[in-house]
């Protein structure tokens, strides 16, 4: 009776061992994407200031009179 109940313990404590490893690669899965999302977030931010900074230079150079010998 109390190997049994040995047992059982050490069978519980394994699916345990077994649920917190699957409990650590989803976390970790989740973190990964969170983070890949974020970078990819961030690059679409300073292309997109990038583009309103060049359209905007190019429309001030081509509207101002050009100091050529200043």
């Amino acid at each position: 009776m109390v190997q049994q109940i040995n047992e059982r313990i050490e069978a519980l404590e394994e699916r345990l061992k077994q649920l917190k490893a699957k409990q650590q690669r989803i976390e970790a899965r989740r973190r990964s994407l969170e983070s890949r999302r974020s970078r990819r977030d961030d690059t679409r931010r300073k292309i997109l200031v990038g583009a309103i900074v060049l359209a905007r230079w190019i429309r001030e150079s081509w509207t101002r009179p050009s100091c050529a010998g200043g």
